[in-house]
């Protein structure tokens, strides 16, 4: 079992990651042991996860999301699918 998740730090940022063992995964970000970016926005929120049979698809879909914007990583997390190819278009100037 593997999965990829996202948290919602104290600054409102988003941290995405990914883990074989999620309960373990995320107990060690509420201590601030989990990632140095976690650590200095503490305390986190578990607002999203996806479970993955294999670590590397949990890994790919990580990276993924990682590039996503603030608004495309929302969408995600309130389940709002149907807006994820809307918000992936780049907006030229014009």
């Amino acid at each position: 079992m593997a999965f990829t998740y996202i948290l919602r730090c104290a600054d409102e940022s988003y941290y995405v990651g990914s883990t074989r063992d999620l309960q373990r995964r995320l107990w060690q970000h509420q201590q601030g042991l989990g990632s140095a970016y976690t650590k200095r926005r503490c305390p986190v929120e578990l607002v999203w996860h996806a479970e993955f049979e294999h670590i590397g698809a949990a890994y790919t879909l990580e990276k993924q999301i990682q590039t996503w914007s603030r608004a495309k990583r929302e969408a995600l997390i309130r389940g709002a699918i149907d807006e994820l190819p809307r918000l992936s278009r780049k907006k030229f100037p014009g």
